[in-house]
């Protein structure tokens, strides 16, 4: 099922609304972490986002549970997705994080259909979260922290934070932050995947999603809030001619 890895984090200032992007988005900004924090609460979709990811795999779960019906408890995993985006469209708000959760359960069906065995819906989560973490970690070892991306996306020049190295250091912090998270979802997940376990499946993927990236987001507030980083807008050099 989709994995709800993608929660917002518990502050306030993670729901506050986010400066359009556009040209002159980096002025809205003075320091790095201000520019992460509104970054990251623009991708992450909000309270909202992290009980819709969870309802369709919670619905798979008691379903398998209850009937044992693969093909059933797929169908009612995406019927619930489908459900959910309805009332998104109903209320005309946006339908990003829901077309993700409704992507995400193809991609289960797919795995668990092909090999008729329920805990391969949830191998493409614990897949996901593997490369994840391991994209993060060789960012941090090679110097490139995936967080500092987001400051690119800010200031409009996607290397030039790079430059600072009191800015790298702490996008490599803020990148381990993000990668925990997926090391322990991966630690829990695997060895009930092997084992089988589809209710403890369901259960921990729902348990390791809201509860272990609040943990961690509030970990990045409180190392964001601690700092005060100057945001460099400084235009990267025109090319000679």
């Amino acid at each position: 099922m989709t994995d709800p890895t993608r929660p917002d984090s518990a502050r306030a200032d993670v729901d506050a609304p986010v400066p359009e992007d556009g040209p002159g988005k980096a002025a809205a900004y003075d320091t790095v972490e201000e520019a992460v924090r509104a970054q990251l609460s623009k991708a992450l979709g909000g309270a909202r986002g992290v009980v819709e990811a969870a309802i369709p795999t919670i619905g798979f779960t008691v379903s398998w549970i209850v009937t044992k019906e693969l093909k059933l408890s797929l169908g009612i995993g995406a019927g619930l997705a489908v459900l959910l985006l309805v009332i998104r469209l109903a209320q005309r708000s946006t339908v990003q994080f829901v077309l993700n959760s409704i992507f995400g359960i193809a991609i289960a069906a797919l795995f668990a259909l092909r090999s008729g065995k329920a805990e391969d819906a949830f191998l493409p989560g614990i897949l996901y979260n593997a490369g994840y973490a391991a994209a993060m970690l060789l960012s941090i070892v090679i110097r490139w922290p995936l967080v500092g991306f987001i400051i690119g996306s800010v200031t409009g020049d996607p290397t030039a934070w790079h430059r600072d190295r009191e800015t790298v250091r702490l996008c490599s912090r803020l990148t381990w932050l993000l990668l925990i998270p997926c090391l322990i979802r991966v630690a829990v997940q695997y060895p009930l995947y092997l084992a089988g376990h589809v209710a403890w499946l369901g259960a921990a993927k729902v348990a390791l999603g809201w509860p272990l990236q609040v943990a961690a987001l509030a970990a990045m507030v409180w190392l964001l809030a601690r700092g005060r980083t100057p945001l460099d807008r400084t235009p990267p050099p025109a090319p000679e001619t």
